[in-house]
């Protein structure tokens, strides 16, 4: 009788992933901009990277290391919020920046331990793939946020007043190159990094996201193959 390790369901499964993400980016359109809401998104990214690192089967070391820090951010982002205005909209803009870069770095080798054990490409590849494509969009989105904190210039050329929810429109009608027109950058800078997520986000569709999907059913094909071969030596 062939016995095969126990393992928790949680691992590699990266639609929990995009749950979170998905409801962190669904609050950040609905929400009023505020620093009770921007406190909310640092702890629901904190959350996303902790759940990333548990789904991804990350080392022991890594989770003691990643399970702190998003605490004392969290914390750093409430206590920030007490202080001046202009103070805690830096501070709660740069702490989700970090927390939303070090997400995709996570999934990326969490994937590649889940290919190294499965053989081949799964449906939770391509959820782990999805993940990273939300995730290049709410970065850029964070970024243009953070560029008129610091700078406290208006980021777009309307002149009305600008909140979350305009850099999450504007960034991910770039990221899909659906470009209404009703947003645009008004600075060199604006507009050199609106260019560079729009071929960042067809680029990433027409090669990685391409790649996993052409592959995912021939990968699970062989996958059954292999496991009915082993099935039928083992009895």
């Amino acid at each position: 009788m062939v016995t095969r390790p126990v393992t928790h369901h949680v691992h590699h499964r990266y639609v929990a992933v995009l749950v979170l993400i998905l409801a962190t980016l669904v609050f950040q359109l609905a929400a009023p901009d505020g620093s009770v809401s921007r406190v909310i998104t640092v702890i629901l990214h904190a959350a996303t990277l902790i759940a990333a690192v548990v789904v991804s089967r990350s080392h022991v070391w890594l989770a003691r290391i990643v399970i702190p820090i998003c605490l004392v951010l969290v914390l750093i982002a409430l206590f920030a919020d007490r202080g001046a205005e202009e103070g805690e909209t830096n501070a709660a803009r740069l702490i989700a920046l970090l927390l939303i870069a070090l997400l995709p770095l996570v999934i990326v080798l969490g994937m590649r331990e889940h290919f190294r054990e499965q053989g081949g490409i799964t449906l939770q590849t391509m959820f782990g793939v999805l993940c990273i494509y939300l995730l290049i969009g709410m970065l850029f989105s964070t970024v243009y946020g953070a560029i008129v904190s610091v700078s406290g210039d208006p980021f777009f050329t309307q002149g009305f007043p600008e909140d979350t929810s305009d850099y999450l429109y504007f960034s991910f009608s770039t990221l899909t190159t659906t470009g209404f027109g009703d947003l645009i950058a008004a600075t060199d800078l604006g507009r050199s990094l609106s260019v560079t997520e729009a071929l960042i986000g067809q680029i990433y569709l027409v090669t990685v996201v391409a790649l996993i999907v052409s592959n995912l059913g021939p990968a699970q094909r062989a996958r059954h193959q292999r496991d009915q071969a082993a099935r039928s030596s083992s009895s």
